[in-house]
């Protein structure tokens, strides 16, 4: 009997091990699964370009989540112009934004939205702004570049929107959820938006 019960017992030690390995193999496969992805992610982005920019995105050879001079929010990453960049028309903004791997902004949310306003300031006169990736489509609907139609519509008021334009504006120092002023043909800063290098 003394027999049996040691046998048990060292069954007992033998399963409980091969649990605790088993759940110790279990998590190092979540992980690599992990690891897998985040390379396939950082893969993904690597191949938007046709000369990746490792300088901007690994200074001193250590890699960070966006290029020099983009500023991360929420998992993604943007660039406001600035200064030293020419101001552009809609076309030329975001022909700008696409050899960079990205493109104007899309705005999904006021608190993205709120961001956005706060690192954008009044330039010029009250009519200039950012251009925002939003247009107006040929059947009159709001749409954002990547395809979804407008749900937030943080538009100045009406009696001051400009009647000729097909592209938005956002215009700096106004109140948020009343910022945004469709325009025409007309030269302005504005917002690139694109992934982020690593998730």
């Amino acid at each position: 009997m003394n027999q049996q019960t040691a046998t048990l017992s060292n069954l007992t030690a033998e399963n409980q091990q091969l649990m605790t390995e088993r759940s110790v193999l279990e998590r190092e496969t979540e992980e690599l699964s992990r690891t897998a992805g985040n390379l396939n992610w950082t893969l993904g982005v690597i191949m938007k370009y046709d000369k990746f920019p490792v300088s901007e995105f690994c200074p001193e050879k250590k890699c960070q989540p966006c290029r020099t001079d983009w500023i991360l929010f929420e998992g993604k990453c943007y660039l406001f112009s600035s200064e030293d960049l020419q101001w552009l028309t809609w076309n030329q903004s975001r022909k700008y934004c696409q050899g960079r791997a990205a493109d104007l902004v899309v705005i999904d949310s006021l608190h993205e939205h709120e961001f956005i306003s706060n690192h954008t300031k009044y330039y010029y006169d009250w009519a200039h702004g950012y251009w925002l990736g939003l247009y107006e489509t040929v059947d009159k609907y709001w749409r954002w570049i990547d395809g979804h139609n407008d749900t937030l519509g943080y538009w100045i008021a009406r009696e001051k929107l400009r009647g000729d334009g097909r592209y938005v504006l956002l215009l700096p120092g106004r109140r948020l959820t009343a910022s945004w002023n469709k325009v025409g043909f007309m030269y302005n800063k504005f917002i690139c938006e694109s992934d982020t290098l690593t998730r």
